[in-house]
C-alpha cells in the first residue's frame, strides 16, 4: 500500500524559492502565473496496519516537516 504525504509552507510563511521560481517563470513570458509555493512530496510504502493515518501523521508531524512553519496532508491509495 502507497501513502502520499504533501508538506508545504503553511500560508503567511515567506517562500523564497516559489518567488525566484516565479521569477524565471514570468521571465519566460508566462505572465498568467500568479504564485507559486514550493512543497515537498513523500510516497511512502507502507504494510497494511492499525491506526495507519494517526502513525503516518506522527511521522509527518516529526519527521517529514517542520510543524512551526509546514504543513502536511495524507492520502492513501483508497482517497481516490
Amino acid at each position: 500500500m502507497k501513502v502520499k504525504v504533501y508538506v508545504k509552507l503553511k500560508s503567511g510563511v515567506l517562500d523564497p524559492q516559489g518567488q525566484t521560481i516565479l521569477g524565471s517563470v514570468r521571465r519566460l513570458g508566462h505572465d498568467f502565473v500568479k504564485d507559486v509555493r514550493v512543497g515537498k512530496f513523500f510516497e511512502i510504502e507502507v504494510d497494511e496496519t492499525e491506526n495507519l493515518e494517526e502513525k503516518i501523521a506522527e511521522i509527518s508531524d516529526k519527521v517529514l516537516s517542520n510543524p512551526i512553519i509546514e504543513e502536511f496532508s495524507i492520502e492513501t491509495d483508497g482517497d481516490r
